[in-house]
């Protein structure tokens, strides 16, 4: 058998063994039921909290359309309705079902709330019974065309020039970026530690002796890491995959573009830095023999892991296109977490995301070496803990 098929087969074997397991598919199904559920909840709860309900009686209905049309040109969520009468709609008021209900003439408009007036609405309605008054007094003044008048004069509009204007969509994109960097987190950190559970586990049950009389050793890293790398990868595609169409779906999400393309090169950076941290892993993994002693190897590789997301994290979400995060990004240990989110939030520049790759790749040769001699050299100990420098001298 060939290296290639050999790996293959390793591969195939811990894709298989850990996708049938129940946590995967529980696992996967909980996450998207949560995502789904926050949706639902933002939906329900908070989802009308920028909306104002406006009710209409008598003569004031005819205006319900020229109040939404001015809302929508301020970017103020309006829903307009009819109520019978002002007292038929009170207990709507008090219920919280309306906000406000108008009544009265256009020049002489009556308002009628709970408690307080929307001030964007007091904006609009005082607009227009202002050019309802105008608009008579210009046609009792003998004005031919009043209407036309009161056209030109709404048309007139100022115009602003910003040296540095703001980008509207920014806080969206940094949110689509701040949730990629924390799924590339979890995943590299919970498929990294499956890998170390792994080798242990092999270990503790002698079945690494029987392997290792036919594959090299690795053949048989490789394949594991490969397996359980696809493994993670299909839960990642799988949970944020959902989540952009939950977004979609409930119009949370309106940057399909940035989400899907922040999804693709989450994909590209959860390999490199799977491969990265995963042979670090399987490493520190092999110089011990019980799952008990696991976590205090682990400890070093998790805390290197840990301390990068948190200070990459803070340092992103208060300016993506920082120096430091700009720096912090190009690092080998943080740019599978940090440069999807800057890609996401950011204006990254080409040669900035083909450096932060090259360091990477380098540095995944150099990880890849020092991990697979450990891996090698120490994977067929047995008893205590095996110290790094023997392992490392082989």
């Amino acid at each position: 058998m060939t290296s290639a098929a050999t790996v293959r087969l390793v591969a195939q074997r811990e894709l298989i063994l850990r996708l049938r397991t129940k946590w995967f598919l529980i696992g996967t199904l909980v996450i998207i039921a949560v995502m789904a559920g926050y949706v639902l909840l933002q939906m329900s709860v908070f989802g009308d909290d920028d909306r104002t309900r406006v009710g209409f009686a008598g003569q004031a209905t005819g205006l319900s359309e020229r109040v939404a049309t001015a809302a929508t040109e301020l970017d103020f969520d309006v829903e307009t309705t009819t109520v019978a009468d002002v007292e038929a709609a009170k207990p709507d008021l008090s219920e919280g079902s309306l906000d406000a209900v108008v009544s009265g003439t256009a020049a002489e408009l009556r308002v009628l709330v709970a408690e307080d007036l929307d001030p964007k609405l007091r904006a609009v309605l005082t607009e227009l019974s202002r050019q309802e008054v105008l608009t008579a007094k210009l046609a009792e003044a003998g004005v031919p065309d009043p209407d036309r008048v009161m056209a030109e004069a709404n048309a007139t509009r100022v115009e602003v020039i910003a040296i540095d204007p703001s980008d509207a969509e920014h806080d969206q994109r940094l949110a689509i970026g701040a949730i990629m960097t924390f799924l590339l987190f979890m995943s590299i950190n919970a498929y990294g530690t499956l890998v170390a559970q792994g080798v242990v586990e092999e270990k503790a049950s002698r079945v690494v002796e029987i392997l290792l009389a036919t594959i090299r050793p690795w053949q048989l890293l490789l394949g594991k890491i490969v397996g359980i790398g696809l493994v993670g990868l299909i839960q990642l595609v799988a949970i944020a995959a959902a989540g952009i169409a939950l977004a979609l779906a409930a119009d949370v999400l309106t940057l399909s573009g940035v989400a899907v393309g922040t999804l693709v090169w989450g994909v590209i950076w959860y390999l490199l830095g799977f491969f990265l941290y995963a042979a670090l892993f399987a490493g520190s993994g092999a110089l011990v023999s019980r799952q008990e002693d696991a976590q205090s190897v682990l400890t070093p590789v998790t805390m290197v892991l840990v301390v990068g997301f948190l200070a990459g994290f803070n340092v992103m979400i208060a300016d993506p296109d920082g120096t430091a995060a700009r720096v912090l990004s190009l690092v080998p240990l943080m740019s599978p977490i940090l440069m999807p989110g800057r890609v996401a939030a950011g204006d990254v520049a080409v040669w900035e995301t083909v450096l932060a790759i090259g360091l990477t790749l380098a540095a995944i040769v150099l990880v890849t070496y020092i991990g697979g001699r450990i891996y090698q050299n120490a994977v067929l100990h047995t008893g205590s803990r095996m110290k790094l420098a023997a392992a490392l001298r082989g």
